[in-house]
């Protein structure tokens, strides 16, 4: 069944965790925890003795002292628990498990019509949660199998998913399903799942506004209808936000926006270590600034709207406009914020990543008077906004240095 949940919401075991996570294969000794929290060494003793018990931790050698006998170092065992995040696209779902360490264990990317109606995209996303799941148990049975005989490979597939409803493509097959080789023992109960789609949105209630596109969607209860529907604890973001804090939660602490171009566009914005949502939780709808009045109507209503500008340069093969429009954006963005870089992500980014580079940062180069500001493609994941859908779950389970304020 997984982890036991109240041993992770305990304040202090949850610090200790997330030493344990960050200090990787190579561990940690309980002196370190106790100097590193600030607990006494007794403290340290009876928590470590707990998420032993629990298997979400493990020796991992001895090291040498300065004195008396060796250290036992302590490890976590990022198999012991696992969380999913999904990205509802517009045009596509993708599913991924990820261990506590936040590394993919199994992935499923399929089509899906999010205007297909709520139920059906309730439905199509429940059918993958369950389906990454067994992915990820039948990988888990292929390496008890062959323990000893070396690393399991396995190979993406191609399995059947019901037609109609809000799959859909060629025959109804997935476009993707795979397991990575590091799929972990014992996979239970996942923590919970995170979900992130296109906004704009309530992540404090779970409700979607007026999604760009997708007008129905005002006002359904997504996170808990999901919730019911799994009966697994839910949460619910805006892809962008989603993806920055994967991104902020591995990076330095620093100011930085995050442009995804796919089949929309969108910014997650992380100022200063924290995560900023707006108080409405409003903020990052980048898309939609105007920069051309009386330009093109954009599907939100108004018009010469950056997304509507950029998109059309794309679906016409003028990938130097598009960068060039990208750029505009996010140079207002630097000179407004006073950001430290931007990172570029989404589907049409990865499929011409030099070019976006190159157009955005000339463009930002050219208006930051200066400044400097480095523009790169994020790093991280294939999938950096289902894995930071599953960071929502994770983030507060280990209670991060900054997980108040990215979570």
């Amino acid at each position: 069944m997984g982890a036991n949940l109240p041993v992770l919401r305990g304040h202090n075991a949850a610090l200790v965790l997330d030493l344990l996570r960050t200090a990787g294969e190579g561990g940690i000794s309980r002196l370190e925890l106790a100097e590193r929290t600030g607990l006494t060494p007794q403290a340290v003793s009876k928590i470590t003795a707990r998420l032993r018990t629990e298997g979400m931790a493990a020796e991992a050698g001895r090291r040498a002292s300065t004195g008396g006998k060796p250290r036992t170092v302590l490890r976590l065992v990022p198999s012991a628990a696992h969380a999913v995040g999904l990205h509802l696209d517009r045009d596509e779902l993708t599913a991924v498990l990820v261990d506590l360490a936040g590394t993919p264990v199994a992935v499923r990317r399929v089509p899906l019509d999010l205007g297909a109606g709520a139920e059906q995209v309730i439905e199509a996303a429940a059918v993958q949660v369950d389906a990454v799941r067994a992915e990820a148990v039948r990988a888990d049975a292929a390496r008890a199998e062959a323990a000893g005989g070396g690393a399991v490979r396995s190979e993406a597939v191609r399995t059947e998913t019901p037609g109609g409803g809000a799959v859909r493509g060629e025959a109804g097959r997935t476009r993707v399903d795979s397991v990575l080789p590091n799929a972990g023992r014992g996979v239970g109960e996942p923590l919970g799942v995170g979900v992130a789609m296109p906004g704009p949105l309530d992540h404090v209630t779970g409700v979607p506004r007026r999604v760009t596109g997708f007008p129905q969607w005002d006002g359904f209860p997504l996170r808990d209808a999901l919730a019911a529907r799994l009966q697994l604890p839910v949460v619910l973001d805006k892809d962008t936000n989603a993806a920055a804090l994967g991104l902020a939660l591995r990076g330095p602490g620093d100011s930085f926006v995050y442009l995804h171009l796919g089949t929309g566009l969108g910014a997650g914005l992380v100022l200063g270590g924290t995560l900023h949502r707006g108080a409405r939780t409003g903020a990052g709808e980048f898309g939609h600034q105007v920069i051309q009045l009386d330009g093109p109507l954009c599907e939100c209503g108004n018009r010469g709207c950056i997304e509507a500008l950029c998109l059309a340069a794309v679906a016409r093969g003028d990938l130097a406009e598009a960068a060039r429009v990208l750029g505009a954006g996010a140079a207002n963005l630097v000179g407004l914020l006073d950001i430290d870089r931007v990172l570029l992500g989404g589907r049409t980014i990865a499929a011409h990543e030099e070019r976006f580079v190159r157009g955005v940062a000339a463009v930002v180069a050219e208006r930051a008077r200066g400044a400097g500001i480095p523009v790169a493609a994020a790093e991280g994941g294939a999938h950096p906004v289902a894995e930071g859908a599953a960071q929502l779950v994770l983030a507060p389970v280990f209670r991060h240095r900054r997980g108040a304020e990215l979570g």
